[in-house]
């Protein structure tokens, strides 16, 4: 049976609240090519105008770039995140960094008081990983277990609206890290806000949690006035 036009919004933002939940749960990793156009048609039992009104709608929201001849990656894991991402570029790295001292303090002070032993049994496997990969000179994987590792960190808060807003920050914070190792003399593998803190959290100290974040912080700020 054919749709009438009355009923096309709602199944568009049907189909567009699927896409996104395949967005945010990690099934469809960030920066990775979503499938092609046949495969979702056939999986969500839509037409291509559908599916290509509810792509272009998480566009415009920025959680995915649609990129001519090559495919559709995920951009973003929210909008959230798609709405930061665009006002990041009209601040500078000082405010953002500023932003992030208020975040990542209160996302340790929240993990050290919830965090479970798995929480914490992630987190060391993603401290292996970023050492390993330093270690191996891969940078970029470097790179994203340095991250990983602090998005877990704000997970394990137990706040959601708190992970989210800190997960924003990834393509800043990465392109940063990256900035940071090309640099002559720098140390990837930093005890504090790393090992540091996820000694803090394991042991639920909230007061060590923060210094720990504070004192990684520090050195970025230093790093940024350099």
């Amino acid at each position: 049976m054919t749709l009438s036009t009355s009923h096309r919004p709602p199944l568009v933002e049907e189909i567009t609240g699927k896409l996104r939940e395949l967005i945010h749960s990690g099934e469809w990793p960030l920066q990775q090519r979503i499938p092609a156009e046949p495969e979702l048609m056939a999986a969500l039992g839509v037409s291509r105008g559908t599916l290509r009104e509810a792509i272009k709608a998480l566009a415009h929201s920025g959680m995915l770039e649609v990129r001519r001849g090559d495919g559709t990656y995920v951009r973003n894991t929210s909008e959230i995140a798609g709405a930061a991402q665009r006002m990041y570029l009209d601040h500078t790295q000082e405010h953002i960094l500023e932003v992030r001292v208020g975040l990542d303090t209160q996302a340790a002070r929240l993990a050290a008081r919830h965090a479970t032993a798995g929480d914490v049994a992630a987190m060391r496997e993603l401290l292996a990983a970023r050492r390993a990969a330093w270690l191996a000179a891969d940078f970029t994987a470097w790179a994203r277990a340095d991250w990983d590792f602090h998005v877990l960190v704000a997970r394990a808060s137990g706040n959601p609206l708190l992970h989210e807003l800190y997960a924003s920050f990834g393509v800043v914070f990465h392109d940063d890290l990256l900035r940071q190792q090309r640099r002559g003399g720098y140390n990837g593998l930093p005890h504090e806000g790393h090992g540091g803190l996820a000694d803090a959290i394991e042991a639920h100290d909230e007061h060590a949690a923060v210094d720990s974040v504070n004192r990684n912080l520090n050195s970025c700020a230093e790093w940024l006035q350099e």
